[in-house]
């Protein structure tokens, strides 16, 4: 932010300059002689008298005998003006800034001022509120359905420990949401994570595919929910449809346009719209019928259920099918607990990991709730202990109900009830399967808003997004515009395709979170900002006396600055410095880059490891010790001691082992998922560089004071802003 005019502080007349760097200025083919006063204490001349300046954080720039040399009284010499010689090697060296600024540009964080900036949102959501969002958000559909498909193909009875496994990784990811939660807690979730840590093209490019994940995952329970009543009511809807608007388009269009869907998401649209209280309560009426239904599903299948069916053999495979099938008891595993063996459960796991996907919509409440740095991390945690225990305890009573090779792939808990005689138990399922599509659906469209108005605010998406509603204080044209779409591409498209990626954008979203966790834990300055409030007193204070800058305490040392090849495990000071910082920085991104090659050789060479080849099994290990020493280097740094509301613990071990699982799950999905997600990429990108780089809010920061600068003291003098690193 500029100084206003009272922020500005004369200098003493009698104060010397600290240092005087001499460059050269061409204007007109004329040589002028400047010096920059450095490294705070500013110093001009007009020419004739020397008068004082100012302190603050800029330097001035004075002329030595420019009446001499320029021949006139103007001095305002813009800052493009200057050092632009007319020979090669200083046009080089000018194009070369040009890169590193356009590169910076790209790099550039927000500054997030948490006591000072305003929210436009009504400060309304409990911490039950909270709760209930991302219980809702989280266990939708997945958990009548998921556990049906995994047990039988892939895992048997042991899927209970597949979800073990997959709720162990989601908590990694929601320690770092919630430690996010707890720093920054304002709307935009992972973009705003990743705009405060790693910079501007890293935020949009998780923004953007937030975006896609919440389009997608509405209008693909828009009409699973469609579906699922229609299945109710036995298939009327859909019958009507096929028959007098047929639309099938292979792997784009549906088999016919679901206008049940398509109401449904304009509904829910407009309810958005109308406040957040309201559909809070709507969603925490349908949670808790969900949380109902699925305590008696549990009840009623450890009730009815036998232990003998999670100790099946083959002969218990053969009894149980026809003579047809017989050759085919393969598929169904060895027997025992685990009949797919460990392979099954880490296949299993993998597929389990995307029911636990949703509790993110938690963090776009951060301008929402009404004490965010307490509450966001209580209900990120809550939130996923309540999916595992209600995923274990159906997997559990489905699996003792009911041998695991009988069960169906799409409707697994009414065929279970009618295994065991209770067959009336399936409406109250179908009810439960409802409301968990009810809210799973308010989970997607809520944060889905919240995103695109950060986004837009920020100048990286177009302005009319952030327009708020004032009597509602929601974000009313981000609703309606989000909205639209989603209800347009549910009425439409058969999104069986691109549902995978909708992971793809969850997981790059999680990645990019646990990463900023561990570099902005060992920075030494937080959230963008450059200076104490002690500093700032003696920038800002009323005496002349706090203008004299204290060297010695804020400027960093020449120490502090040398990097030496001891520092990656010994380093020289017990807090955080500029050079430690970058230490970290550079382990993040360098081992980094060392998971994604070791997920793909686990991805794509597994079999070849299982099965004793030495060159792969070489490759991992030098991987895997190369991981190890990177994230030694990283421990070994100096940790900030910041004080904040929730913390990630045993740092930076678990944020750096989520970033290997999201990895890992990501190099699982389909090349044609990579495809579409590169397409996708390609129309983020026209958009940030021909609009949002243009028209950033920190752009027009830095514009702003390039235009102070200019036209500071009638354009009598020039001045430089001072970088502070």
């Amino acid at each position: 932010m500029l100084p206003s005019t009272k922020q500005r502080k004369k200098l003493p007349p009698d104060k010397e300059v600290l240092s005087e760097v001499k460059i050269s200025v061409w204007r007109n083919k004329d040589e002028l002689n400047w010096t920059i006063a450095m490294p705070t204490i500013f110093h001009t001349l007009d020419g004739q008298n020397s008068r004082p300046g100012i302190i603050y954080n800029y330097i001035y720039l004075k002329e030595h005998n420019r009446r001499e040399r320029a021949g006139d009284t103007q001095t305002g010499i813009h800052l493009r003006d200057t050092a632009i010689p007319p020979n090669t090697a200083e046009m080089n060296k000018l194009l070369q800034n040009g890169v590193t600024t356009f590169g910076k540009k790209l790099i550039r964080k927000r500054t997030v001022d948490i006591a000072n900036e305003k929210s436009n949102f009504a400060r309304c959501l409990s911490t039950l509120d909270l709760i209930a969002l991302g219980v809702g958000s989280t266990l939708g559909a997945g958990v009548y359905v998921l556990a049906g498909g995994v047990a039988k193909l892939e895992a048997g009875p042991a899927i209970v420990l597949c979800f073990l496994a997959a709720a162990l990784a989601s908590v990694l990811a929601g320690l770092c949401y919630a430690e996010f939660g707890a720093r920054v807690p304002k709307a935009g979730s992972a973009y705003l994570y990743s705009f405060v840590t790693v910079g501007e093209i890293w935020a949009f490019t998780t923004g953007w595919n937030l975006i896609l994940s919440y389009v997608l995952g509405t209008a693909s329970v828009a009409r699973a929910w469609s579906s699922t009543f229609d299945n109710i009511i036995g298939n009327h809807i859909s019958n009507f449809f096929k028959d007098k608007i047929s639309m099938k388009v292979e792997n784009i269009l549906a088999d016919y346009p679901d206008f049940f869907a398509l109401i449904l998401v304009l509904l829910l649209t407009g309810l958005l719209a109308i406040g957040v209280s309201e559909s809070a309560l709507v969603n925490k009426i349908f949670t808790s019928i969900n949380l109902l239904v699925l305590a008696f599903v549990i009840l009623a299948g450890f009730v009815k259920g036998d232990t003998k069916n999670w100790n099946l053999t083959k002969e218990d495979y053969i009894n149980h099918t026809t003579s047809d099938d017989k050759e085919k008891v393969g598929v169904f595993g060895s027997g025992g607990f685990a009949p797919f063996g460990f392979s099954g459960i880490v296949t299993g796991a993998a597929a389990c990991f995307y029911a636990f996907v949703g509790f993110d919509c938690i963090a776009t409440t951060g301008e929402e709730a009404k004490n965010p740095q307490r509450s966001i991390p209580i209900s990120i945690i809550i939130s996923l202990l309540v999916c595992f225990v209600a995923y274990f305890g159906v997997s559990a009573s489905l699996t003792l109900m009911m041998p695991y090779y009988l069960l169906t792939e799409d409707s697994p808990l009414p065929d279970a009830f009618q295994y065991v005689g209770w067959e009336p138990a399936r409406y109250v399922v179908a009810i439960g399967s409802l409301c968990a599509l009810s809210t799973s659906l308010l989970g997607s469209m809520f944060p889905m808003p919240r995103v695109i108005y950060s986004m837009a605010e920020d100048g990286l998406l177009f302005k009319p997004l952030a327009r708020m509603n004032k009597k509602t204080k929601t974000p009313m044209i981000a609703t309606i515009v989000s909205g639209i779409i989603s209800a347009i591409m549910a009425f439409l498209f058969e999104l069986t395709v691109l549902v995978e990626l909708m992971s793809m954008g969850t997981l790059l979203a999680y990645t990019l979170v646990a990463a900023c966790v561990v570099i902005l834990r060992y920075q030494p300055d937080q959230l963008g900002s450059h200076c104490t409030d002690t500093e700032m007193v003696k920038l800002n204070g009323s005496e002349v006396e706090k203008s004299e800058i204290d060297v010695q305490e804020h400027s960093v040392t020449d120490k502090e600055n040398a990097f030496q090849i001891r520092n990656l495990l010994f380093p020289s000071f017990n807090y955080p410095t500029r050079v430690s910082g970058r230490i970290v920085y550079g382990g993040v991104s360098v081992i980094s880059i060392v998971f994604i090659s070791l997920c793909v050789v686990l991805a794509y060479k597994l079999n070849d490891i299982l099965s004793g080849s030495s060159v792969w099994i070489t490759v991992c290990a030098l991987l895997s010790l190369l991981s190890i020493f990177i994230t030694v280097v990283i421990w070994r740094q100096p940790e900030s001691n910041a004080q904040l509301h929730f913390k990630v613990p045993a740092l930076p071990f678990l944020p750096l082992f989520s970033v290997f699982v999201n990895l890992y799950f990501m190099m699982q999905l389909a090349a044609g998922t990579w495809a579409r997600f590169g397409v996708w990429m390609l129309i983020g990108f026209l958009i940030y560089f021909l609009y949002g780089i243009r028209n950033s809010v920190e752009q027009q920061e830095d514009v702003a004071e390039k235009s102070w600068i200019r036209g500071f003291d009638g354009g009598n003098a020039s001045l430089l802003k001072r970088q502070v690193n």
